[in-house]
């Protein structure tokens, strides 16, 4: 039987290890001979014991983490981790059935300031909460780049998206809802986070955050203190929790050198993944979410021979390898479009984001509108939809007569933002079903409209058109009414009627009128 270390053991055993080593639990009670990790240079040895308790009674299987090691609770809830004084917060991976614990504003709340004492120890216990109904059944709505730069686009964002997710709540009645902001949070003035806050507590269900490469401390002289703001606002940079039967990862993939950033998990979180993941069954379902996408397809549509090393992850082949075994999806925002990419065996979601192209008008760069996407899951089956602010669930396309696009004059268009190779997109000419539409590459043409030209937009006069794959189909002259019908993979239907560029989109309120740099 595993003995834990007594405090006489813990300090020889520490005193005989280099100042470039630390213990860990599975070290000194399973196996002595795996390699020891380096200890950051200056740190201390701490350890960690507690307990997670519900109802004053111990939780088993509880994963708890400092960052590196993972440990999990034994039958009587308790749980010893030993790390160094380097490592700031100690965090409980929320498990299915519990209650999301929460900061006052709303805020997800699973972590807490590790204070060893002077004989390099601390406790921490973890209260839990369990839930009234199952958690099979929940739903999770992904905000990407919300990105306020000024009050005026805050203010954007508590009068148009704050109200839409507040009604999108409502609709999913009693099915048990969490968010999650997916980076780029601020737009570099980090002096807005509780405004943020504020958000989410009117939103009224829990947040969890990803860091974003807007959401930094750029005088931090390393890329670990760069992220000193948003801990101290919203914990651990990277993290876990389950909820039914999807385990739901959180990881940071900025990393910023000094002069900018590129996308790149260190390996520490490469490993802390591999050790919160051991205990799943192959094929088991993965959702992570991260904000600089792991590839997409960005640079192919735009004819790159690779991606960028600031709109991809450079090391991705180690996050497809990890995540080989299950059913994942990853989920990021960051490039301010919809996009789908399978890579490695995942499935890659690029969402379209809260503030669509930086607050310069209601759509992103290739003409998604505004807005955020809804994750809803009823045991291991995972459905997804784009959710466009102040529109209707099911607006998701907007199609354009022929003439409207001088390129290509004589077809009609359709932008069906969210569709993935498992949707299919037919037209109807006054009620006849005439095909399939083709589908390659294009522009959207309301983006065009309001976002090409030297100083368009406005507000943002370096934001172009990004292109994307359209739907094209030969429209006859004579229709009267040309509508496309979509079906997406769930088998979900979606209409949409051929008009011009919507004069909502060009009449977008500048009522700023300033032109905002970054």
């Amino acid at each position: 039987m595993r003995r834990a270390l007594d405090r006489r053991s813990f300090l020889r055993t520490v005193a005989g290890l280099s100042a470039t080593t630390v213990l860990t639990p599975e070290h000194v009670l399973a196996d002595p001979y795996r390699p020891w990790r380096r200890l950051v240079l200056g740190a201390d040895p701490v350890r960690i014991r507690g307990r997670v308790l519900a109802a004053g009674r111990g939780v088993a299987g509880v994963r708890i983490s400092d960052g590196l090691n993972v440990a999990r609770t034994d039958a009587e809830g308790r749980y010893e981790i030993v790390t160094d004084s380097s490592r700031s917060l100690v965090s409980c991976s929320t498990p299915a059935g519990y209650r999301i614990g929460q900061n006052p504003t709303g805020t997800a709340r699973f972590y807490e300031e590790v204070r060893p004492g002077s004989n390099g120890e601390a406790e921490h216990v973890f209260h839990l909460e369990r839930m009234a109904a199952s958690d099979d059944e929940h739903a999770m709505l992904l905000l990407p780049d919300v990105q306020t730069q000024s009050m005026w686009e805050m203010e954007r964002f508590h009068e148009q998206s704050v109200p839409d997710v507040q009604e999108t709540v409502r609709r999913l009645g009693d099915t048990h809802a969490f968010g999650v902001a997916c980076g780029d949070i601020m737009f570099d003035d980090l002096s807005l986070y509780p405004e943020y806050e504020r958000a989410v507590e009117r939103m009224g269900i829990p947040f969890f955050q990803v860091v974003g490469n807007h959401d930094l401390d750029f005088e931090g002289e390393s890329d670990e203190e760069t992220t000193a703001t948003f801990t101290r606002h919203f914990g651990p940079r990277y993290y876990s929790f389950d909820r039914g039967a999807v385990r739901y990862v959180v990881l940071d993939d900025v990393f910023y050198h000094g002069t900018g950033y590129i996308g790149y998990l260190q390996d520490e979180q490469l490993r802390w993944l591999r050790a919160d993941l051991e205990d799943l069954e192959p094929g088991a379902p993965v959702i992570v979410a991260l904000h600089i996408p792991v590839q997409g397809t960005r640079y192919t549509r735009e004819q790159m021979e690779r991606p960028t090393l600031g709109g991809s992850m450079t090391n991705r082949d180690a996050l497809y390898r990890i995540l080989e075994p299950y059913r994942a999806h990853v989920l990021s925002g960051h490039t301010h479009e919809n996009d789908h990419n399978r890579q490695g065996g995942v499935h890659e979601h690029v969402s379209g984001t809260v503030c669509g192209a930086w607050w310069s008008g209601p759509i992103c760069g290739d003409g998604t509108p505004n807005g955020y996407s809804v994750y809803e899951v009823r045991g291991e089956e995972i459905r997804w939809r784009y959710k466009s602010t102040g529109k209707d669930v099911h607006h998701q396309m907007r199609a354009y007569l022929p003439g409207v696009d001088p390129r290509a004059p004589q077809e009609l268009i359709a932008n069906v933002w969210d569709a993935d190779d498992g949707w299919t997109v037919d037209w109807y000419e006054d009620g006849q079903r005439r095909g399939r539409m083709a589908r390659r590459l294009g522009y959207d043409p309301a983006s065009r409209a309001i976002h090409a030209g030297e100083d368009m937009p406005p507000r943002r006069a370096w934001v172009d058109p990004y292109p994307r794959f359209l739907y094209y189909a030969p429209a006859s002259p004579g229709a009267r009414e040309i509508r496309v019908e979509a079906t997406d993979r769930f088998g979900r239907k979606y209409v949409g009627v051929a008009g011009p560029v919507p004069t909502e989109i060009q009449a977008w309120d500048r009522e700023d009128g300033a032109s905002a740099g970054g």
